[in-house]
């Protein structure tokens, strides 16, 4: 079975939860050196996979539900681990290829206001949500390698608020994402 398959088959929670480090300098990353500049990347990753895919970049929602967080998300996001959240997975393609696998978990207490759009977001990019908002902060970056079979994937995540409320949102690098070309941001 192909990685993206194993990934659209598999809970991610029924994968090794990963070790999150918070990483400062790009140096501090042990990942091969073609994964560091997305690792480390502040900027919006949607505005990058759309450069990188000529305009052919699509969301394809594969769940969306109330769910409990796990305890590392939890504690990302300061929340009671008995709380549910509203989790959302995706994957994020370029010219029609599974290039990131995206979770945000977004607590409901994130869900007022006008951040209560969020849970109708379907099939739209997150990160264009997020990068417009005037309000938005994200905090610092942390990155993790996953086993999944004989792949090691790497991932970052952070935390982002949106009118200071919390939401985190945790990006899987797939294996063919490795091929597109990484441009540094000027947004």
């Amino acid at each position: 079975m192909d990685i993206r398959a194993k990934l659209l088959q598999t809970p991610y929670t029924a994968f090794p939860a990963p070790v999150w480090k918070e990483r400062i300098r790009l140096s501090a990353i042990d990942a091969p050196a073609v994964w560091k500049p997305w690792l480390m990347d502040r900027g919006s990753l949607t505005q990058h996979l759309v450069k990188a895919s000529h305009q052919q970049f699509s969301v394809q929602l594969l769940s969306l539900a109330w769910q409990y967080p796990s305890l590392s998300e939890a504690q990302a996001l300061g929340i009671p681990l008995r709380h549910k959240a509203l989790i959302r997975e995706v994957i994020l393609k370029g010219q029609n290829e599974a290039w990131v696998f995206a979770r945000s978990v977004i607590p409901a207490s994130t869900l007022t206001g006008r951040e209560r759009q969020l849970h109708l977001i379907g099939q739209r990019s997150l990160g264009s949500v997020l990068f417009s908002d005037p309000t938005m902060r994200r905090g610092p970056l942390q990155t993790a390698s996953i086993q999944v079979d004989s792949h090691t994937l790497w991932a970052r995540r952070s935390v982002f608020r949106l009118s200071n409320k919390p939401l985190l949102v945790a990006e899987v690098f797939l294996p063919a994402l490795e091929q597109v070309h990484y441009s540094p941001s000027r947004y």
